[in-house]
């Protein structure tokens, strides 16, 4: 039985995304996730028995990634507002920097591949996220209303910035990231 290795994850992983970003979801195949990878397709399958499972991992290792990223430098004693800036911040290089996750992800989510346990973990990945936000609903600097809608409030906001900014290859200059920024605050306060 061959070793499984993460280098080779690596590449399924990265294949995956770009062709996810070509073709969409359901427009892929193993056997085209093994070509771009540059594996044979029963290595593939020593990896992953199939394409949803392959989906399902893939989903997963995004999601840790991005919130693993997003709340680097976190202070909590910080005041609210900087420290939400700089999870904010963190969040949208990230995904400026890892666009093709941000069309995966977006896909996932409309997506009949993601079951039932994988989403789960993501909603339980999302924790900080939803701490974050009852800080400053405890400040009293957030709205108090439910805590989803604000977090898909936000995420929803960046994932059209970051893809305008992908598309339209403006470049993205710290005033407009500052006025973004402002926006989403503006949108969110008490």
């Amino acid at each position: 039985m061959k070793l499984k290795d993460d280098r080779k994850y690596a590449l399924i992983f990265r294949a995956a995304l770009k062709l996810v970003a070509k073709k969409g979801l359901s427009g892929i195949t193993m056997g085209d996730i093994s070509k771009e990878a540059g594996i044979a397709t029963g290595t593939l399958y020593v990896y992953f028995s199939g394409k949803d499972e392959l989906i399902n991992a893939l989903f997963a290792a995004c999601r840790e990634r991005s919130v693993a990223v997003s709340f680097k430098g976190y202070n909590p004693q910080q005041p609210f507002k900087p420290a939400f800036k700089n999870v904010w911040l963190n969040i949208l290089k990230y995904r400026l920097q890892h666009f093709e996750e941000v069309i995966f992800l977006e896909q996932c989510y409309h997506s009949p591949y993601i079951t039932a346990e994988t989403r789960e973990k993501a909603q339980q990945l999302a924790a900080p996220f939803y701490a974050l936000i009852a800080r400053g609903q405890a400040e009293q600097l957030l709205k108090n209303i439910d805590s989803a809608m604000l977090i898909t409030f936000i995420i929803g906001a960046m994932n059209e910035l970051v893809k305008q900014i992908h598309y339209s290859g403006i470049a993205l200059t710290r005033s407009k990231i500052n006025t973004s920024f402002e926006l989403c605050w503006d949108a969110l306060k008490a």
